[in-house]
């Protein structure tokens, strides 16, 4: 009881939550687009599927730290470079992001075509329930790696951790259902997202080759990107609104009933 009435316990808690609550934005975005490819009624199911498989994960690596050391050290040597299973981790994660996003842009940019020719937008690729949930737990994979490494660098205190993380993905999946909605419903939205899976795709890859990126640099600029899109997105609305056209009253008793 004593250590529940220690400031520096709460601190630690209350600022890892937060930073494993901003470390997993890009894992909710990963699964908000990979979801919204399934029927509505399998969708809720498969972002709680999802993020219950990324804290399952992440709990289990924190109670396998022994191994997790293990996972640094290098298994084999090109030049004067070592590699070790966790840079191996991050560069096989990093492609298969950069591939899954490549492929989602592509996609969108082939239905906007189809669109501006007249044919109407083309019918989105089925996706199979097993195969979305397959695929997140793979990124939950690599996700849960960078996150508990940055649980252990912060506290030493493994309930404090596991606490953190449970906390966080709670809070994930409350927000995971509006940001999917939000996300499918503004195309431009989806594509920066896509462009922000990309990026963390890169940064992944730069990791996995011993080169450091401070995640400031790259948090702070998805977030000035965020905030030029809402800007847009209300510039866009303002711009349709000024230009709808203005009904009589007899229209609009007309469109009402």
């Amino acid at each position: 009881m004593e250590a529940l009435a220690s400031p520096e316990l709460w601190a630690a808690l209350l600022t890892l939550t937060a930073l494993e609550i901003v470390l997993g934005i890009d894992n909710i975005i990963f699964i908000s687009i990979l979801v919204s490819k399934l029927p509505q009624a399998q969708q809720a199911r498969a972002r709680t599927l999802g993020l219950a498989g990324a804290l399952l994960t992440r709990v289990g690596l924190l109670f396998s730290l022994a191994w997790l050391a293990q996972l640094t050290a290098p298994l084999f040597s090109i030049g004067e470079y070592g590699v070790s299973g966790r840079d191996l981790v991050l560069l096989l994660g990093g492609l298969f992001l950069l591939w899954k996003a490549a492929k989602e842009i592509a996609e969108m940019l082939s239905a906007g075509d189809a669109a501006a020719e007249g044919h109407g937008a083309a019918p989105r690729a089925a996706a199979g329930f097993a195969s979305v949930i397959v695929q997140i737990m793979i990124l939950d994979i690599v996700f849960s790696l960078d996150s508990v490494i940055t649980a252990v660098g912060m506290t030493s205190n493994l309930p404090v951790m596991v606490a953190a993380i449970t906390i966080a993905i709670i809070a994930m999946m409350f927000f995971s259902g509006p940001l999917s909605r939000f996300v499918d419903r503004h195309p431009t939205v989806k594509m920066l997202a896509l462009a922000f899976l990309i990026m963390v795709g890169l940064v992944l890859v730069i990791d996995g080759l011993h080169f450091h990126v401070p995640k400031g640099y790259v948090y702070v600029a998805m977030a000035f990107s965020v905030a030029v899109e809402l800007l847009n997105l209300r510039l866009r609305h303002k711009l349709e609104s000024q230009s709808a056209p203005v009904l009589s009253p007899e229209e609009t008793l007309k469109k009402e009933h």
